[in-house]
């Protein structure tokens, strides 16, 4: 995507619109940075430095936003509700570069049963130009529609003249506690997804595209963290977010115990189900293929919670560094940093370390949720888990 943003946010043209989203997010929805306990918090120890935040956001220009949207109770009525779904909007270079100053960028599918649109053009140019959306399952045509629409009242067309957008939006489902079929997402939402997003702490648990989520049959959702690596290693920095919609019960694992098989809580789910969506974010100076090399490594770091990957799940992932900030102009040659692959180890570890503590951090954040049709999910009781961790000699207290 090209075009000019003026400095700051962006300009508000379709103010009528965004006082819809306004209106649309109901009270005490919307949960805040910082009043969710974390993993950490609780004692549970994860190896690796984290940033000052713990957060995507600790890599510098990242911004979040989201649009938690919940309501209704009792019997499904498709079209009325019960609610419980969202957006969730990650700008790579915030509000000011976010079309301007494209980031190298690559993807990699553990199991394909999902979607993530807008990856071909990544895997061919090496280029996210945009927003990263995050949503429910039928929602995904509304998101990339509204996205374009966001571009255009808040760009200009490429340097070459041509309006074009390829927008990244990816998803989970959310059916057993949203009413999936009655498409609530709305382009306001989109847009205050958007518009709001900022650097910062970033809210965990039931918000945006995570909020009618379930991970490991108890309450999940959106879920971040991020590890800084040491001055002989660079000092870079690695921040990931998750929308954690994966798993059985009897396959979660908490820093290395069997948390699942402990905990006696009624289950959810028969067989493997779910899908999680992983979006990993770097300072270093990675081209393409590395970032392919790192997105894989969230592999590693999904399987220390637990999970198989079963046939029914859409594990995709997204890596993309805010280095390099003028490889993507149009004239001349680019003059690119790139890390050496025998310096890549660290980031490696990095990613891995910060995709399990943010898929742990998902289930810390969110509370008990009650659905469409009754349908009921509990949280992961953090009693419990202490308990369980201290069982198996790994609380840190």
């Amino acid at each position: 995507m090209g075009g000019g943003i003026a400095p700051g946010r962006p300009r508000r043209s379709l103010d009528l619109t965004w006082l819809l989203a306004v209106l649309w997010i109901f009270a005490g929805t919307s949960a805040h940075a910082g009043d969710k306990p974390r993993a950490r918090l609780l004692g549970v120890p994860f190896d690796g430095t984290p940033g000052p935040l713990n957060a995507i956001t600790d890599v510098g220009a990242v911004e979040v936003g989201y649009t938690t949207l919940i309501s209704g109770e009792g019997p499904l009525k498709v079209g009325t509700g019960p609610v419980r779904t969202g957006v969730t909007a990650i700008l790579p270079r915030g509000h000011y570069d976010t079309l301007d100053k494209p980031v190298f960028a690559a993807g990699f599918s553990l199991n394909g049963n999902g979607e993530m649109t807008g990856m071909e053009w990544i895997e061919e140019g090496g280029f996210l130009e945009g927003p990263v959306m995050l949503t429910n399952t039928h929602s995904v045509g509304t998101v990339r529609d509204a996205v374009i629409k966001w571009r255009v009242a808040h760009g200009a067309a490429d340097a070459t003249g041509y309006w074009w957008s390829l927008p990244v939006v990816a998803e989970t489902y959310d059916g057993y506690l949203n009413d999936v079929n009655g498409f609530h997402v709305k382009d306001e939402h989109v847009f205050h997804a958007i518009d709001s997003a900022a650097p910062g702490p970033v809210a965990e648990g039931a918000v945006g595209g995570g909020t009618g989520m379930i991970c490991y049959e108890f309450k999940g959702g959106t879920g971040t963290a991020s590890r800084r690596l040491d001055a002989k290693a660079g000092g870079y920095t690695v921040g990931v977010l998750v929308q954690a919609n994966c798993g059985l019960r009897k396959q979660l694992t908490v820093a290395g115990v069997p948390v699942g098989r402990e905990i006696n809580v009624p289950a959810v789910w028969s067989e493997e189900t779910g899908s999680i969506i992983i979006v990993v974010a770097t300072d270093a100076p990675l081209l393409p293929h590395q970032l392919k090399r790192l997105a894989r490594r969230a592999t590693i770091g999904l399987a220390r919670t637990g999970s198989v990957s079963g046939n029914g799940s859409g594990d995709i992932f997204l890596a993309f560094s805010t280095a390099n900030r003028d490889a993507a102009g149009t004239e001349g040659t680019a003059k690119i940093e790139m890390l050496p692959n025998d310096r890549i180890n660290p980031l490696f570890e990095a990613t891995v370390q910060a995709t399990e503590e943010a898929i742990i951090n998902a289930l810390v954040a969110a509370e008990p949720m009650t659905g469409r049709d009754g349908h009921r999910v509990p949280a992961l009781p953090h009693d419990e888990l202490r308990q369980v961790l201290r069982k198996y000699g790994r609380l840190k207290d």
